[in-house]
């Protein structure tokens, strides 16, 4: 059970980062819907490959494999039943979504999860590992915090997949964590962030990290917010895209995110994380998790990337850094 399986590996992002796994040297394996592609893939990278669909997966469509690594989006229609396969057949399930409602279902199905040994670990890329792990770094400047914001940066161009899981993470209304419940929030409001060049306009929106953070700090209040720049959030045929940004492109755009936490007493505390591109950093820190889980970094039940493998794990990353202000 020591192989690594990556979902979806024929996309903008499974790609990359199947061909980092064979780099690496992982013991890795391709799957997903399309045999043509997946058969050209496999031969590039001399890896071997399964061709199943999401929505009926077998058993032995997971033979000899300890982690799932789901990079096939949008997550909404792959997540619930790869979770559920895994736990049948005692995977660890890792992806990269930012989609709320798949972390709703990892929580929902945590207990079943723990019963059956298995972990479920979404989000292990761009944006939930470095701001799981920038909320917890925060959160230790103050005493008994309260309070949580992260607004993230989104610069430059964005993948077709990642247009379309942002439709769902839309579809999903606006969300805020409050007194420690998840509830919805309709007239939420805009608000300012210096991430670290001056003030910023950031809409609220609901990402993942509103169950992410609960979960890695237990602060009771949580908000999200983005700030859009250029084309970063696409409009019409969304199928019409590119597969995604080139390596110019993402080289041009860094990634960056902050975090406020208001303690008890009413002091504030702001960190900055800035990393090279979300899409450079996705295949590196997803394959990186995998790599660590298989090795048995691991606790079983519904995880972040924070508990996990700890509070630096974000940073080990080349290029990121956090700032505290």
């Amino acid at each position: 059970m020591n192989k690594l399986m990556i979902y979806g590996a024929t996309g903008y992002t499974g790609r990359m980062a199947a061909e980092h796994a064979k780099a690496l040297g992982l013991d890795v394996v391709i799957a997903g819907r399309t045999a043509e592609k997946l058969e050209s893939l496999a031969q590039q990278l001399d890896i071997p490959y399964r061709v199943f669909s999401p929505d009926a997966p077998t058993a032995q469509a997971f033979e000899g494999i300890g982690v799932l690594l789901n990079f096939a989006g949008p997550f909404a229609r792959t997540a619930q039943p790869l979770m559920h396969a895994c736990i049948e057949v005692g995977v660890d399930y890792l992806d990269i979504t930012a989609e709320i409602n798949v972390y709703r279902l990892a929580e929902q199905l945590g207990a079943q999860a723990a019963q059956a040994d298995v972990m479920l670990l979404p989000g292990v890329g761009w944006d939930v590992v470095p701001t799981d792990c920038l909320a917890m770094h925060v959160a230790r400047r103050v005493q008994s915090p309260q309070t949580l914001r992260v607004a993230l940066q989104v610069a430059g161009s964005m993948s077709r997949g990642s247009a379309m899981s942002v439709s769902e993470i839309m579809g999903a209304g606006l969300l805020a964590r409050v007194d420690g419940q998840l509830l919805a929030t309709p007239d939420a409001q805009p608000r300012h962030f210096d991430f670290g060049q001056g003030q910023a306009l950031c809409a609220p929106l609901s990402f993942g990290d509103l169950v992410t953070g609960w979960r890695s700090t237990a602060i009771p209040n949580i908000a999200m917010f983005v700030h859009i720049t250029g084309d970063a959030f696409p409009e019409g045929d969304l199928s019409q895209l590119p597969d995604g940004p080139s390596t110019q492109e993402r080289d041009d755009h860094r990634a960056r995110a902050v975090a406020e936490v208001v303690g008890a007493d009413g002091t504030v505390a702001r960190s900055v994380i800035e990393t090279v591109n979300g899409y450079s950093y996705t295949p590196l820190a997803a394959v990186e998790a995998a790599r660590r889980v298989l090795c048995g970094d691991r606790r079983a039940g519904f995880e972040t990337p924070a508990r996990v493998f700890g509070i630096g794990f974000a940073e080990t990353i080349a290029g990121t850094t956090i700032t505290d202000y």
